[in-house]
């Protein structure tokens, strides 16, 4: 494994823009997720003044969401041959595009209930990574400022929380599209 990966995925000599996830100390801390733009290529990280906040939610929240986070994750880095991250206290950065992924999730579950977010999950799960990118493209266009709270950002909740799948009709369904008999 390289070492010039930190965090998800993120080497800083191949990207100078990443997202940075702040996680607080102790058991009351909020989780602050950044848009991050460097011109250096340093492994340091520090939030910048141009760096964009971009969401804000509590560990609890964040706990609920971590693992199943993390384990996709690490499942492409691994796949593509880099070290696997782990989130902690202080902050984690995370590649760019992974990063993007990461916010049409949260930015899909900020105002759900957490009873929901095995919904959300699993459709999110559901969508490709280049499905996700288009998803945080469009909404970063329209809505992606930390107060926004309409437009795109109401339809991802509605896409993800909103939406079950239904694994057991999935399932009747063959290869060719048609009902199973």
């Amino acid at each position: 494994m390289r070492k010039d990966y930190t965090g998800f995925g993120y080497n800083p000599q191949e990207s100078r823009s990443y997202f940075d996830v702040v996680i607080g100390a102790g058991p009351h801390g909020t989780v602050s997720v950044y848009e991050c733009f460097t011109s250096e290529a340093s492994l340091s990280l520090e939030i910048r003044p141009e760096d964009i906040l971009k969401l804000e939610l509590t560990k609890e929240r964040w706990a609920r969401l971590e693992p199943d986070v993390s384990a996709e994750f690490n499942r492409r880095l691994r796949a593509g041959k880099k070290p696997a991250g782990r989130f902690t206290t202080g902050h984690n950065p995370v590649e760019k595009l992974m990063g993007k992924e990461l916010m049409v999730l949260l930015w899909g579950t900020e105002h759900n209930a957490p009873e929901g977010f095995p919904t959300a999950l699993r459709n999110w799960l559901g969508l490709q990574p280049e499905e996700r990118w288009w998803l945080y493209t469009m909404t970063n266009a329209s809505t992606g400022g930390i107060l926004d709270r309409r437009g795109w950002r109401t339809a991802l909740q509605y896409a993800l929380c909103e939406n079950p799948v239904d694994e057991t009709e999935q399932l009747s369904l063959d290869l060719s599209g048609g009902e199973k008999p």
